[in-house]
């Protein structure tokens, strides 16, 4: 068939689906010559573009090409390539970025917290430590006074989540109890993972199995909580399940447009709160109950709906995000409702409660799309909407800013000049929270525009957000624009379970590395 001689990579992704791989966890492809040689490898004096735009997943492969004392795993000596990344992933990377932060943001919830001498401290584990953390603060890695982070560290017995659903459940109940029970902590966040880390493997057992083990032991703390008189918030950040099916009846492992609960539980009984809002007024609603001012820089409002002096401040107050549990009326694919959760069934029935949007403009990305972990996260800290870099991006294209861009034209020159070959490496989806397909295109676009001689392109798979096999369908779209600018081959893909990494498993990574610099993989025939 044509389409085996033109779209090769695309066809080996489709063989490794009969084979019983699937995108999240494909193994290394690498398109070879008729020697079985690889092709686009990764050369000395190189440039590489990596235009994923989320970050935390993205740091480890790029530490592995750019540090000068990497020390991981074995790695070229003397690669040397240039390489630019689209956002900034994390400071003091020896990279060139294009699109660089905007700034962290001040007077946050933590920030004021702070600013008034009060005790918090954040809980979660590995797997979710960047978001109720540098986020939740505003995209400030440093601790602020009187912060303590607890990090619980992420099971490395398993493969995936769904082998064992509970993670480290256990841990971080215990860690909480204790910061419950210390009367010097203020104002306790605690990130139970579960439900959205489980939630991205297509196993539905291990849902229902995540979903019940963060009922219960949001039970757990919630009991201990109100017997040492804390006032308790209980949210999320964003849906992932309890919209599993597609209309076709496909599942779908990604996060959802769905809202997600709030409910307060606060010794005056007597409070309401509005029936809506958005992530963005969980911070003022906090500063409200604890009876600390709510920045004018905040452009959320507090969801309590009486008079802020008709109740006394609290001096302890636990929030709880339940990552990834959304609201959905209907019990059509719904997980969420498939599970037995009496602990949330009792609190949506008997304490005053709100729905709040965390998906789209509401957390600054572009209208109807979905929500995700480092959105919702920054959102409840701020207290105000701030634009993601994808809706940055895409509105950088629309004008044509993007074409001008100087970290992209300087390194499209320095490849030319140095007679080397370009290589644009990233995820490869439309839905995917760290990465659009269409920021490639502009890539490839541009590369043709300034006349690149050699163009490379890596792609990295995954189902999040993503109907089953339709990694493949993205790689042929890929091979079809090379074909139509006459410039570019996909000359290797790979699951990003292997290429995005964010829990220090090296050895995930040495495989994309050694895919990417020295052609090790299944070799496919370019012919």
């Amino acid at each position: 068939m044509d389409t085996e001689i033109k779209f090769p990579m695309s066809q080996a992704v489709r063989n490794a689906y009969a084979e019983g791989q699937e995108d999240e966890t494909l193994l290394p492809l690498v398109l070879a010559n008729h020697q079985n040689e690889p092709l686009g490898r990764i050369h000395p004096g190189d440039s590489v573009i990596f235009y994923n735009i989320r970050g935390e997943r993205e740091i480890e492969l790029t530490r592995s090409f750019t540090e000068k004392t990497f020390r991981e795993f074995p790695v070229h000596q003397t690669l040397n390539v240039n390489f630019a990344t689209m956002i900034e992933y994390q400071k003091g990377l020896n990279v060139e970025v294009a699109f660089p932060p905007r700034g962290v943001l001040w007077d946050t919830l933590g920030d004021i917290i702070a600013a008034h001498g009060l005790v918090q401290a954040k809980i979660t584990e590995a797997e979710k430590a960047v978001h109720v953390s540098f986020f939740f603060n505003g995209r400030k890695s440093d601790l602020l006074p009187n912060e303590e982070r607890i990090v619980i560290p992420t099971r490395k017995d398993v493969r995936l989540f769904d082998e064992a659903p509970e993670m480290s459940i256990e841990e971080i109940t215990r860690a909480t109890l204790a910061k419950i029970k210390d009367p010097s902590c203020n104002f306790t966040v605690v990130n139970f993972p579960n439900v959205d880390v489980v939630g991205h493997v297509e196993n539905e057992p291990a849902v229902i199995r995540a979903i019940q083990a963060v009922d219960q032991h949001a039970g757990i703390l919630i009991d201990a909580a109100l017997k040492e008189k804390l006032t308790v918030i209980v949210t999320a950040d964003h849906g992932t399940v309890e919209k599993w099916l597609y209309p076709d009846g496909g599942v779908d492992t990604g996060h959802t447009d769905s809202p997600v609960p709030f409910i307060l539980l606060h010794p005056n009984a007597t409070l309401t709160l509005k029936p809506k809002g958005e992530l963005t007024d969980i911070a003022p609603t906090i500063l409200d109950i604890i009876g600390l001012p709510i920045p004018t820089s905040m452009t959320g409002a507090s969801l309590i709906e009486q008079n802020k002096n008709s109740f006394a401040p609290v001096q302890r107050l636990l929030l709880m995000i339940l990552d990834g549990w959304g609201l959905c009326e209907s019990t059509k694919g719904n997980l969420i409702a498939c599970a037995e959760t009496p602990v949330m069934d009792r609190l949506m029935k008997n304490y005053p409660s709100s729905r709040l949007d965390a998906s789209g403009v509401a957390v600054g990305l572009p209208p109807q799309t979905v929500g995700n972990s480092e959105a919702g996260h920054l959102h409840i800290g701020a207290g105000r909407r701030i634009y993601s870099d994808r809706l940055n991006i895409d509105q950088s294209i629309a004008n044509r800013d993007f074409y001008r861009n100087q970290v992209f034209t300087d390194i499209m020159s320095l490849t030319k000049q140095n007679g080397s070959a370009l290589h644009m490496m990233g995820i490869v989806s439309f839905f995917s929270s760290h990465g659009s397909i269409d920021h490639l295109f502009a890539l490839m676009h541009m590369a043709k525009q300034q006349g690149i001689p050699r163009l490379f392109i890596h792609g990295m798979l995954g189902r999040r957000g993503e109907q089953a096999e339709s990694g493949a369908r993205y790689i042929q779209q890929v091979e079809r624009k090379c074909l139509s600018l006459q410039l570019g081959q996909v000359v290797s893909v790979i699951g990003r379970y292997w290429s995005m990494d964010r829990e220090d498993n090296w050895d995930r990574i040495e495989k994309t590395y050694r895919m990417l610099v020295y052609g090790e993989g299944n070799t496919i025939s370019a012919e």
